[in-house]
C-alpha cells in the first residue's frame, strides 16, 4: 500500500490520524462540555488498545504516518504509555503526539517519552489561577505548568499551548501567552472558538476572529516574522517575536478555513472514523476490526464523502445553505 490510496475526492493526501481514546475528562471546559456535564460511553463501548492498534497497523500501510492521542482527556485512560509504545512499534508511524489538559501530565511525562511519545499540545485557556478555573470549572493552573516544566525535562518538543480565544473571556491575555515564548521554547497556538456540536448564542457571543491578535501585537509594538520550521505545524500560521526563543501561532477554521490543506482524519473513542470534524458522516470500523480488507476498504469509504469544507462560518450569520448536516457531538465526544 501506498500513501496515494489515501487521496479524497477533491486530491487532498492524508497521513494524519487523530485517535481519541476516551470521551471522559477530568474538567469541564466551557466551549467543550455543557455545565451539567456529558452522558459518557460505557466502557465496553471504547475502543480497546488492541483494536486501536490494530486499526493503526492497517492505515500505516496505506500512509499514514502521523497519529495524535486526543481525548475527552487522554490520560484519564489507565496506562496510556503501553498504547504509545504498541502505536511506536508500528511500521511506518513517524510521529506520535498527544493533546492534553495537562493536569495529570507531569508525573507521566518521562514514561510517555520512554514508549515514544513525540510531542504534547496542552489545552491552557488562561494563565489566571481563578480564571483557569473558572473556564475549566475547576482546574489548578499550577498543575499545567508544572506539566510544562516536566515535558522539557524530558525532551518533549515541541511543546505547544493550545489557546481558545473566547470574546470577554480571555482575551486580554494575549499579550501574557506572547510574552511566555519571548525567554521560553514553548509555542503557543491561538484557536478560534469553533461550533462544534452547538452553534448557539453562547458560542457566537463569545467567539473572537484572530486578527485581534495582531492588533495586539501593533498595540505592544511587537516586531515578528513568519516562522517555518516548527515540526507539525499543521493549519497554524506561526510567528515569532525578533530574538524571541518560542513562537506563537495563530488556527482560524471560522475565519480563514484551513480545509483545502486538510491531511487528517479521525478515528472516535467509540470506533468511528470521522472523515470531517464538523459533519455529522461517521463510519463504524469496530464491527470490521480483525478483517484488514474490511478497514482499508472502510477508511476509502470515508474518504470518499470528506467534502470539500467545514463551511463554519457560515454559521456566525445563520446561513441555510449549508452543504452537509453539522454534528451533534461535542468535542470531548469526537476528539480534539
Amino acid at each position: 500500500m501506498t500513501m496515494s490510496r489515501l487521496v479524497d475526492p477533491f486530491g487532498r493526501q492524508h497521513n494524519y490520524l487523530r485517535i481519541s481514546v476516551t470521551d471522559r475528562c477530568n474538567l469541564r471546559c466551557i466551549y467543550c462540555m455543557p455545565e451539567e456535564g456529558m452522558e459518557f460511553e460505557p466502557t465496553d463501548n471504547i475502543l480497546t488498545y488492541e483494536e486501536i492498534v490494530d486499526v493503526v497497523r492497517v492505515v500505516a500501510e496505506m500512509g499514514i504516518r502521523k497519529i495524535r492521542l486526543t481525548g475527552g482527556e487522554p490520560l484519564v485512560r489507565k496506562e496510556l504509555e503501553k498504547l504509545v509504545a504498541m502505536i511506536s512499534s508500528i511500521p511506518g508511524i513517524e510521529d506520535i503526539a498527544l493533546t492534553t489538559n495537562g493536569i495529570f501530565l507531569a508525573p507521566r511525562a518521562a514514561r510517555l517519552k520512554e514508549a515514544g511519545l513525540t510531542r504534547v499540545n496542552i489545552s491552557m485557556d488562561s494563565l489566571r489561577p481563578d480564571r483557569f478555573k473558572s473556564i475549566t470549572r475547576g482546574g489548578d493552573v499550577r498543575k499545567v505548568l508544572d506539566s510544562i516544566d516536566a515535558c522539557v525535562k524530558a525532551g518533549l518538543s515541541p511543546i505547544k499551548l493550545n489557546v481558545v480565544l473566547m470574546k470577554g473571556i480571555n482575551d486580554d491575555e494575549i499579550a501574557d501567552f506572547i510574552t511566555l515564548t519571548q525567554y521560553r521554547d514553548i509555542h503557543v497556538r491561538f484557536i478560534e472558538y469553533m461550533p462544534i456540536g452547538h452553534s448557539d448564542s453562547q458560542w457566537k457571543n463569545l467567539y473572537l476572529p484572530l486578527n485581534r491578535v495582531e492588533e495586539v501585537c501593533a498595540e505592544q509594538q511587537w516586531q515578528y516574522e513568519a516562522e517555518t520550521t516548527i515540526r507539525g505545524n499543521g493549519p497554524s500560521e506561526n510567528y515569532r517575536l525578533h530574538g524571541a526563543v518560542g513562537s506563537f501561532g495563530l488556527i482560524h477554521p471560522v475565519s480563514e478555513h484551513f480545509c483545502q490543506t486538510c491531511n487528517r482524519l479521525r478515528l472516535t473513542a467509540d470506533g468511528y472514523i470521522k472523515p470531517c470534524l464538523a459533519w455529522t458522516e461517521q463510519f463504524q470500523v469496530r464491527s470490521v476490526i480483525g478483517d484488514d480488507a474490511a478497514i482499508r476498504q472502510l477508511f476509502l469509504d470515508a474518504l470518499g464523502t470528506k467534502p470539500e469544507n467545514h463551511e463554519m462560518s457560515k454559521f456566525l450569520q445563520d446561513e441555510q445553505d449549508i452543504s452537509h448536516t453539522p454534528t451533534a457531538r461535542r468535542m470531548s465526544q469526537i476528539g480534539g
